[in-house]
Parts: C-alpha cells; structure tokens; sequence
C-alpha cells in the first residue's frame, strides 16, 4: 500500500513492511500480492525506482539470465515476469533481434521500474531511520515521526561501496568510489592523458576501466589483488551451486564448514563476464594501434595497501608476489567490494538480535532472523546469508526462490509447492540419503521449501 500521512494518533497498520525496493523486496512484494490481499508496504529513500544507476554505463551487461526475473522460478505465469514486461512495453521483438546473450543491465532496470509501478506499494522518497518494537509490533520512524507499524518487517536495504582502510583518508579530489565515476568523469575528461588508477579487480573495475576508455582515458592502471582477472565460471558444474538442491545440503552442515565452502565458491559469482573483458582487449589494443602503447595497463597481484597525496598525484603503495611497488596517479577509482548497508533498528530492538561469531545476524533456513522476545512477528533478512545459504543470496539467481521460503514461513503454510528434482549430482552421503527425501525441519518447526529452478549461470 502507499501510504499517506496519518491523522491523529491512530497509525496506519501493516501486515509486512519492507525496508529497501531493490529486486529482492520487489519479488517479495510481486508474490506477496499474488497470494495474500493483507496490506504490505515497501519503503525506500531513493526518489524514484532506481538499481545502481551510478554504475548503469553504455553497454553494461547483466549476468544472469532474464528467466532468472522476480517471479518466473516460482510462478512462471505470473503478470510480473520479464516474459510480460516485454510484450506489456512492445520491446519484445526488438529484443529478441538483438540476440543479447545477457540482456543489458539498463532494460533489467526499466524492467524493475515497470514491475514497481505495477505492484504500486512501494513509497519512495521515504527515510526509514528508526524501527522499534513493542507488544503491538514494529513502529517504522521517518526523522522524529512514527509512520506506520507493521506485524512483520523484511530487511532488503542492499549494500554499500566498501573502501580499505588505507585509502580512506585520501582527499575526494583525488579518490573516489566506482560509484562516483559517472559523475565525476566529465570533469577528469578536460585531461584524458592524466593517470588514472582503478583499484579493484571484480567486474565493478572492469566496467571503470571500460568507461573510462570509451571516454578517452589514455593511461589507465587497472591493479587487482588476485593473482589474475578471473572470469566466471559459467560452465554446467558451477551452475549447480545455484540451485536449491546445494542450499538445502549447506543446512546440514556446521556453520564454519558453510563458510568455508561458500568461499571456494567466488569464482563461480565474484568474478569477472568473459565477454566484457573481451571487449577490453579489443579496445585497449585498437588503442595501442592509435597510440603505438597499451591505454590500459593490467596490473594483477598488486595488494594496495596505502596510499599518499603528492602535490596534485596520489602515490599508491602495493605488495606484490615480487615485493612492494609503488603506482603514481592523478585520479584514484576504488571498485574493492561492497559491505551490508546498516540496519536501523534502535538499540533496544538490536539488543534482541542474536549475532553470529563476525557480528551478522542469526538466520534460520527460512531467512528469518533469530531474536527475544518476537511474539510471533518475524523478521527476515534478504540478502545477508550467503555464509549460511550460499554464494547465490547475495546475487539475482535464487531471488524468487527465497521469496516463496520467506513467504510459506510468513503464512505458515505451503502457498508456493516449488520443487528442485533432477538434480545430477549428489551432495549428501549415501547414509544420509533416507533422511534427505524429507525436507528438514526447520527449527520453528516449518518445513524447508525448495524450488524447481533452471541450471542457468549465476
């Protein structure tokens, strides 16, 4: 629902508040309101419908399949699908005579953007700052004033551009997040001669690197903490792990042996698209042709450790396999990662929260998080378990398969009878077999609910 303000002291009530209108709360929203006519609302503070746009550059690819949309892994007819969008917006043929092997990241945004106006419950402009509980449920706070309370939340709020320690205290003139570069390379582009480093080897440097070629750069130092710029592993095996059947045998595991595993596993997510960086080696050696040298230097294995401003350059120091280098550029793009976006639950509600052994929430298999004194209101945490349900979490791949496990727990019943069967490969030993054609149960007693789900690349 969109809500407008209250008169008096009488809130508007929610079944469901979301926090967050990215792909995942939208998927939650666009089952929600298949199955359930209760009253739910998505709060965000961007202005208007919006996935990234600081990192949408010309000829930015997704990578992962479009049937991997908000609801086609579940509910394949649903009017939210993708396949829908296209017809519904008349790009349909348009598309498909582009013969995209991954459609661009610009359509899958004006797809969300469509999607949102369609459910028409999310509120954007809306700054939830504060979320506090009592005996009648959660109480959503937008500066000083309550808004609305709700029985049951779902935590979506993203993440945020993460920056080492040591390049943290350098000056914004100098250095900057990857999710500046838009706006801040018109201003560079008065001299495309000037160096420019891009510290951060995953697909994010790779498309700053891409950007800036396209504008011109000419000398652009691309360090990489890996020993190479790998690519994803987009072969049949690997898209086994982006399946419910490998969740669901991640559960039967201890937790250290969870994380374990899920780290072996970045090569098959965190990694970079083959195809982008076959069009970097084919522009920086168009470049070489015009320039007699490389615009672009790849630099693998550099571990940047630090980095000092010298009069109008900044001096980045590295360790490498052969020791310590050091880099000299005018401009510094940080790509190194993304962390958790905060939670603004008030100190009374966090200290309710069970925290794992890192300081991140408790999560049970259904999603929700494990806290005191609840009642009966849950919360569920989307895009916070890839140490305990896998590298897929915190990417696009499963988001409509976690939506119908958030969505049977919520409702505690099966609404969404998804299955995932013909599976080729075997995770669980022989011995536990008879106890694995029973889905586990769930420590509040609900079953596990996989899902029937195609084995396309994450």
């Amino acid at each position: 629902m969109k809500l407008v303000e209250h008169q008096g002291a009488e809130l508007p009530r929610l079944h469901t508040a979301a926090l967050g209108a990215g792909p995942a709360n939208l998927s939650l929203a666009a089952l929600f309101q298949s199955c359930s006519s209760e009253p739910i609302a998505l709060f965000d503070r961007q202005a208007g419908p919006a996935w990234h746009p600081q990192l949408l550059q010309p000829g930015v690819r997704m990578q992962t399949s479009w049937l991997k949309d908000l609801v086609s892994l579940v509910d394949p007819t649903h009017e939210l699908s993708f396949l829908n969008y296209l017809v519904s917006t008349g790009r349909m043929f348009a598309l498909l005579n582009a013969q995209f092997d991954f459609i661009p990241r610009g359509e899958y945004q004006r797809y969300l953007s469509w999607a949102s106006e369609q459910l028409g419950v999310v509120n954007y402009g809306v700054d939830i700052d504060r979320i506090g509980f009592d005996e009648d449920g959660f109480v959503l706070y937008a500066g000083s004033e309550p808004l609305a309370r709700s029985e049951h939340l779902s935590i979506g709020v993203g993440s945020r551009s993460s920056v080492p320690a040591g390049l943290a205290q350098l000056p914004a003139a100098r250095s900057f997040v990857a999710d500046e570069l838009s706006s801040r390379i018109g201003a560079m582009s008065r001299d495309r001669e000037a160096p420019v480093a891009v510290v951060g080897g995953g697909q994010t440097g790779l498309e700053c690197v891409l950007g800036l070629l396209r504008h011109g750069f000419t000398d652009i130092q691309w360090l990489g903490r890996r020993q190479w710029f790998g690519t994803i592993d987009d072969s049949p095996v690997a898209n086994e792990f982006y399946r419910p059947a490998h969740q669901q045998f991640l559960q039967q595991l201890d937790r250290p042996t969870r994380r374990r595993l899920v780290e072996e596993l970045e090569p098959t997510g965190d990694a970079t698209t083959p195809g982008a960086l076959k069009v970097l080696y084919h522009a920086n050696y168009d470049g070489m042709l015009a320039l007699g040298r490389f615009p672009v230097t790849l630099l693998p294995g550099r571990d940047v450790i630090h980095g000092v401003v010298r009069r109008d350059r900044v001096t980045l120091h590295a360790v490498s396999p052969a020791g310590g280098e050091t880099f000299e550029a005018r401009y510094v793009v940080i790509a190194t990662g993304r962390e958790h976006a905060p939670i603004p639950f008030d100190l009374n509600l966090w200290d309710r929260m069970e925290l794992d052994d890192y300081g991140e929430l408790t999560l049970e298999e259904d999603y929700s998080v494990r806290w005191r004194g609840g009642n009966g209101h849950k919360i569920f945490a989307l895009n916070r378990a890839r140490f305990s349900h896998g590298i897929p979490d915190a990417n696009l791949t499963l988001m409509p398969v976690r939506s119908a496990v958030v969505l049977n727990s919520l409702f505690e019943r099966e609404i969404f009878a998804v299955r995932d069967e013909l599976c080729p490969v075997r995770w669980t030993p022989e011995r536990h077999l008879a106890l694995a054609a029973e889905p586990p149960e769930l420590d509040s007693g609900r079953d596990l609910v996989t899902a029937e789900t195609a084995g396309y690349s994450s």
